[in-house]
């Protein structure tokens, strides 16, 4: 369906559904044409990719990515939006619209009956309030995906894209770069959606690593010493491990010098690879 961007259109379509705006959902609609067609172009749909896209809305960017891919899937919570979709995806045979918390969705097995023998992409408008844990499960359940295409708050861009050991960085950071390599696309913003956001957005790519940059004994162990070091920022890292991971002061100097680490630094300042190191002491 065309002018799916155009305001008239959307609050035409949302009055005949009786559809109101769930701020709890984190709900705002694309109304810049130009977006959804970019970001649906650099998500790597084409021919031969599958699609998963996360809370489609009313369909704007899914119309995009159904042009450009052999089968999208696309999961939506609030389920006064699927006979809103019904209408605005009717034109296309190639799109399945699933009633379902991403959170909660085994996404092994929707993969598995849903695109055999198709590359498979992750491409979503993610709302505000959930994103970075939409991007750690997709991340952590180690899905057989290629990239993560999403748009997220301008700022939380920012930190998942900044570079590990920059002053940007954080616990998020370190995470995404163990498993994905992420690149900043576009910025977005905040009047390109209705109702309109307070902040800007950006578009971000992740793309997935076929192995983890660092040897990892642990990984749970290995994401814990991460949370913990960032749990408290202004302080240096040694205190932030000690309350964190409730350890003696003098464990933690011994693990910091054993693994080359200053004892006077902070979390921010940290590779990938101290990361790890630490972890694996432990």
């Amino acid at each position: 369906m065309n002018r799916l961007s155009d305001i008239g259109t959307i609050k035409d379509i949302l009055s005949r559904y009786g559809f109101t705006f769930s701020k709890s959902l984190g709900q705002n609609f694309l109304i810049n044409p130009s977006v959804c067609p970019r970001m649906a172009e650099l998500s790597g749909a084409g021919k031969g990719v599958g699609v998963i896209e996360v809370g489609p809305g009313i369909g704007v960017l899914t119309n995009e990515l159904c042009k450009l891919a052999d089968k999208v899937v696309a999961v939506e919570l609030d389920k006064r939006l699927l006979p809103v979709l019904d209408e605005t995806l009717s034109e296309y045979d190639n799109i399945k619209v699933v009633n379902a918390d991403v959170m909660e969705l085994d996404l092994h097995k929707l993969i598995e009956e849903e695109f055999q023998g198709m590359e498979v992409v992750v491409c979503a408008n993610l709302p505000y309030y959930i994103t970075s844990p939409v991007i750690m499960k997709l991340l952590e359940d180690k899905l057989p995906i290629s990239a993560i295409t999403v748009m997220v708050q301008k700022e939380a861009a920012q930190r998942i894209c900044a570079e590990v050991g920059s002053r940007q960085s954080g616990a998020v950071t370190v995470s995404v770069n163990y498993y994905a390599k992420p690149e900043m696309l576009f910025n977005v913003s905040a009047g390109s959606f209705m109702p309109a956001p307070k902040v800007d957005s950006a578009v971000i790519r992740l793309d997935i690593l076929s192995e983890p940059p660092v040897d990892v004994y642990n990984e749970k162990k290995f994401f814990e010493v991460i949370k913990a070091s960032f749990s408290q920022r202004r302080k240096i890292l040694a205190n932030s491990l000690c309350s964190g991971l409730s350890l003696e002061k003098s464990k933690v100097f011994e693990i910091l010098t054993d693994c080359g680490i200053s004892e006077n630094i902070r979390a921010e300042k940290l590779s990938l690879k101290n990361f790890a190191d630490i972890a694996n002491h432990l």
